[in-house]
């Protein structure tokens, strides 16, 4: 088997270019190879056309070692995957026994009768060797190519993306030489900075090629990726070494993980080591704070709390004084504290987050807009407090006009951050 030093991946499916699926396959396998120090330099997505997976696959074979096509293989008339690859090797595709029997015993065990249409995912070409599939009715194939002189692979998956991580990764990936080397890859999670202003405390790090040094906007933030590429593992970390250090204290105390930390999983981790709990009561936010939170498994014993307060009387309710809300608008700092006060008390527990309502950034005394009206052309101001055993902090925040989805995303994000920063 050829060393593979370069590789292309093809996603078949119109439903891709439709929109009506995303393609996770596509960024999950270039995420493999590139760990395996294999070099992907295009990707294609192309729709259930014979003609056009047929001319994806010539294109890609004069360019890459390796070329891995994701979905096209079920037992309908549009799974064309297998047809296209058979007719650019000038390969005929038979029914294979072996994979026949295979595909009838699945399908008893089942306790179904199977289609005769199913016959065509036992199909093989003789140059294939076929990839088990033992969660799924669609077997791959690895097929080998010498082609102008030079030695090639093509590999089939399945389109649905649990089948096709189990099939890369159990079947694939060990019937395959990588021989470019590794990758060494290290994340820096930022936020409180934009990207742009990343790029220029980066400098000229970002013109480098090995190691080289990217940034990229990211729910949580702008992530830094340095990236080494070396003979072995060992050769590419000391590579990236040197730099890795320089963009650390280049990012400073904007930096609050790496790789595939989370940070509710590390706010969570901050309170358990002191033994705290936390309780949060959102507005502007809509519970999209309690939602990150909730997904980390063993926060239940953390989270005492979760409310969402879509007005004054709902905070009044909660607790928050009703003359102080009588003589400033629900959106302001001292109305925000205390409602990070209340829920704290009202939980009891140590620790109160408190998103505040919505309200524009150029309107002193603006009335809270964080229902139906708010304008979502302004820029947005909210106040984020967080009541601790020591005392209350608040910080008043300004973000961009992109939406309510974003803002409660990136809401739900800075009282993170703001949270994990008061517990280090």
């Amino acid at each position: 088997m050829p060393d593979v030093r370069t590789a292309e991946v093809i996603a078949v499916g119109t439903e891709l270019l439709l929109g009506e699926t995303h393609d996770t396959n596509s960024a999950e396998l270039a995420g493999s190879l590139a760990a395996l120090g294999v070099d992907v330099y295009w990707s294609q997505r192309v729709g259930d056309n014979l003609e056009r997976v047929r001319e994806a696959l010539e294109r890609a074979l004069g360019r890459s070692d390796l070329v891995v096509l994701t979905g096209g293989l079920g037992p309908t008339d549009d799974d064309l995957t297998r047809d296209a690859v058979a007719c650019v090797l000038g390969e005929t595709a038979t029914v294979d026994p072996a994979l026949e029997a295979w595909l009838r015993e699945r399908f008893a065990a089942f306790r179904r009768d199977m289609p005769e249409r199913n016959l065509r995912q036992a199909e093989r070409i003789p140059s294939a060797e076929a990839l088990p599939n033992p969660i799924g009715t669609a077997p791959g194939w690895l097929v080998r190519v010498h082609r102008d002189g030079r030695d090639l692979t093509v590999v089939t998956l399945p389109g649905p993306p649990r089948e096709m991580r189990r099939m890369w990764h159990h079947e694939a990936v060990p019937r395959l030489s990588f021989g470019g080397g590794a990758l060494y890859a290290r994340t820096f999670k930022t936020l409180g900075v934009g990207e742009s202003d990343v790029a220029v405390r980066l400098g000229d790090l970002t013109a480098g090629a090995n190691p080289s040094v990217a940034t990229y906007a990211k729910r949580d933030g702008v992530h830094v990726r340095v990236a080494a590429k070396g003979i072995d593992a060992d050769d590419a970390r000391r590579r990236a070494v040197a730099v890795e250090a320089d963009v650390g204290d280049l990012l400073g105390d904007s930096v609050w993980g790496h790789d595939d930390d989370t940070l509710a999983e590390l706010a969570v981790a901050a309170l358990q080591r002191r033994g705290a709990t936390l309780a949060v009561a959102e507005v502007a936010s809509g519970g999209a704070l309690a939602d990150l939170l909730s997904d980390v498994t063993g926060a239940e014993g953390t989270l005492g709390g979760a409310v969402i307060a879509w007005g004054p009387e709902t905070m009044a309710t909660l607790g928050v004084a009703t003359d102080l809300l009588a003589r400033l608008p629900a959106s302001a700092a001292e109305a925000v504290a205390a409602l990070a006060t209340s829920v704290r008390a009202l939980f009891d527990v140590d620790y109160g987050v408190a998103v505040g309502p919505a309200f524009p950034h150029a309107g002193d005394g603006a009335d809270d807009v964080s229902g139906p009206d708010r304008n979502e052309s302004a820029a947005t101001r909210v106040v984020i407090a967080i009541a601790a055993p020591g005392g209350t902090t608040v910080r008043p925040l300004t973000f961009p006009p992109l939406g309510r989805a974003w803002l409660r995303e990136r809401l739900a994000f800075t009282s993170l951050f703001l949270l994990r920063s008061s517990l280090s």
